[in-house]
């Protein structure tokens, strides 16, 4: 019987216990920028956990601020129903006008704005001179009155990424609901809450409907706030027809009785800072921006180097973008842009190119670390980083050096006229990462590989087993050299180089590079002939295209076969060759007297392997010594990988 109770004792604190949990996390309010692994809502976070940091989520206020406002609040005692107009005008009830009225909530109100949160007014009044234009104008559209303009002030701190704990969002605090019913959209990529103008014309849609409904702006914002269900149910039930009446009986929460005396407090000091000792606010320009359409998918990152601009403002401006790209499944998304960068943007967008390259970071292994938890945590496959670290077994060694590699992009705007080409990363290495709707065909078709190619760079057990979110590791054999339909690269390949655009070394074009990864942002401007005596030769072309003195026209294609004949005559010459059929020059190229033939010095052509393959077999094809081509490609053993690129020399 004493066991049958204590198991009974220790089934009741286990419920007590999950009961509290639950409290806890009802009233938990976190930051959503403090911790990535903790739990938010839909709202803080998108689904694939990819919002772009710099527009995320901020608290509408700070704890602390909260509980000194409600502390002062409650010392007011017993709200009055009678209240004294603060101006003649102030009597009238009409949609134009708010009224101001006195009691000794607004008084207390009035002096916590003067006193503990003089900054954070002075903040909001700062903030205000952003937004105060387009608010006024939209406003004034809808035929309400402007004092409403400060709404936005106690909602938001006007804030565009302001998140209250009921993850209401935006400038004007909507919740998911409201703003669907009023044609905001919100979705993976974009969320129209924390778009200025549309959340404004949305807030002042919704205030037109409440003032219809109630007839009075007290009541009307009141229900902006608690639900017009909820004040209406309110009036009806202690028979009463007026905000004051209401809040006088226990029936509306302090958050909502608050929300009227603050507003008229915020109105009073706003139309007369100076009165109230608030003679030093900081001003910033106001919001204006013109729109562009773009394409899917383009980073705002892209989107500054196209408007000659930074980063941080293209994001200000874009702040709806919740990934900081437009939206992949909406063709010519209008973005908004600086109103002076118009023209330069509308030169700029058909010659902005981008290159994915793969970088490198180290770790260091720890106790306790293994494979699955370092791929884990970096998002890589098991292949993929034994691959990259030449690892032929899962042991792990602690304090051994893991080289884990990330996407990084760089865009570049190419000077007017030029036809060029970008030589990317020689290590070929691609990261994809599966979206909904692919299928490894489609994968493979569009990086130019095959399915089984894929399936083997990645340990799969068959072509048809990939997952959405899963990360692959490709090897594509022109991934060497991104091509501009018209122009001719030649590619550097020397060790731990990166290509990058070059043009003509004469004039003053310059090739503008913003680079981004996950890490850091870096910002610089590049000159075209500096990039190309660093990186390598790049072609210039127009009709006919000089590369180093040798000319090739450009609508024809180099093919293996004319280049082989190029290598019988020269006897020097080499081929960069893939298994598509592409071929492209290596290394110095020097023109022969007749400027018809190419010749190729100390040169190499580069082959990719093959399932199959072996160095012995591929010493065979070229007539090498299996020996030199390990030295060639500083390999330590003879495995070798299908997909990925040897140095070979031809004897």
């Amino acid at each position: 019987m004493f066991y049958k109770h204590l198991e009974q004792f220790h089934l009741l604190l286990v419920l007590l216990f999950a009961l509290s949990l639950t409290g806890c996390a009802s009233e938990s309010r976190l930051n959503p920028l403090s911790d990535p692994s903790s739990s938010l809502s839909s709202d803080r976070r998108n689904a694939d956990g990819s919002e772009d940091p710099d527009l995320s989520l901020e608290d509408v206020e700070a704890q602390g601020s909260l509980e000194q406002e409600m502390a002062a609040l409650r010392q007011t005692g017993m709200w009055d129903s009678e209240t004294s107009p603060v101006t003649q005008r102030d009597k009238e009830r009409s949609i134009d006008t708010f009224p101001l009225v006195m009691n000794k909530q607004v008084e207390m109100y009035l002096n916590l704005f003067q006193t503990r949160h003089r900054k954070i007014y002075e903040s909001w009044l700062s903030r205000s001179s952003i937004y105060l234009s387009l608010m006024e104008k939209e406003l004034k559209n809808a035929g309400l009155p402007r004092e409403l303009i400060y709404l936005s002030m106690i909602e938001s701190g006007y804030n565009q990424r302001a998140c209250s704990p009921a993850n209401a969002v935006g400038l004007w605090q909507f919740i998911d609901g409201t703003a669907r019913q009023y044609n905001l959209d919100i979705n993976t990529f974009v969320d129209e809450r924390r778009d200025a103008e549309k959340s404004t014309k949305a807030a002042a849609a919704f205030l037109s409907e409440l003032y219809r409904e109630f007839g009075d702006w007290h009541l009307a914002v009141a229900a902006y706030n608690a639900g017009a269900g909820k004040i209406g149910r309110g009036l009806t039930k202690y028979n009463v027809s007026s905000f004051w009446e209401l809040a006088r009986e226990d029936y509306l929460a302090l958050e909502t009785k608050r929300y009227v005396p603050k507003l008229i407090a915020a109105i009073i000091i706003g139309k007369n800072p100076e009165k109230y000792g608030f003679t030093k606010v900081q001003k910033f320009r106001p919001l204006q921006y013109a729109t562009m359409k773009v394409p899917p998918g383009l980073s705002l990152d892209a989107l500054a180097v196209v408007c000659n601009t930074s980063v941080k403002e293209i994001k200000f401006l874009n702040q709806e973008l919740r990934q900081g790209k437009t939206p992949p499944n909406r063709p010519d998304y209008e973005a908004k842009i600086p109103v002076a960068a118009q023209e330069i943007a509308g030169r700029n967008i058909s010659r902005l190119h981008s290159v994915v390259t793969t970088g490198f970071k180290s770790y260091r292994i720890k106790r306790g670390d293994t494979l699955s938890s370092i791929c884990s945590t970096y998002g890589i496959n098991k292949t993929t980083l034994l691959k990259v670290n030449n690892l032929r077994s899962k042991k792990l060694t602690r304090g051994q050096y893991l080289r884990i590699p990330y996407n990084t992009v760089s865009y570049q705007i190419l000077p007017e006229g030029s036809k060029m080409a970008l030589a990317a990363n020689k290590s070929n290495l691609i990261l994809h990462r599966v979206k909904a709707g692919e299928h490894i065909s489609k994968i493979a078709s569009r990086y130019n590989v095959t399915p089984q190619m894929i399936a083997s760079w990645n340990g799969l057990s068959s072509v048809n087993k990939i997952s959405v979110g899963q990360q692959l590791a490709l090897y594509p054999a022109d991934r060497t050299i991104t091509t501009i339909p018209g122009a001719v690269t030649i590619a550097s390949l020397e060790d731990d180089e990166i290509g990058t655009a070059s043009a003509p070394r004469s004039g003053s074009d310059t090739v503008r590079v913003l680079t981004a990864d996950k890490k850091k942002m870096s910002h610089q401007p590049t000159t075209v002939a500096a990039s190309s005596r660093k990186n390598g030769a790049i072609a210039h072309a127009q009709n006919k295209t000089s590369v180093r003195g040798a000319r090739i026209h450009t609508a024809q294609t180099i093919s293996a076969q004319t280049v082989q004949k190029n290598i019988s005559s020269a006897q020097t010459s080499r081929t960069l060759s893939s298994s598509t059929g592409k071929t492209v020059l290596a290394n110095s190229l020097k023109k022969k007297s007749n400027g018809n033939r190419v010749k190729l010095k100390d040169s190499y052509s580069l082959y990719q392997v093959k399932d199959g393959d072996t160095l012995w077999t591929i010493s065979k094809k070229f007539n090498v010594s299996s020996v030199h081509i390990k030295e060639w490609n500083n390999l330590k053993s003879n495995v070798i990988h299908p997909g990925s690129q040897l140095k070979v020399k031809g004897v």
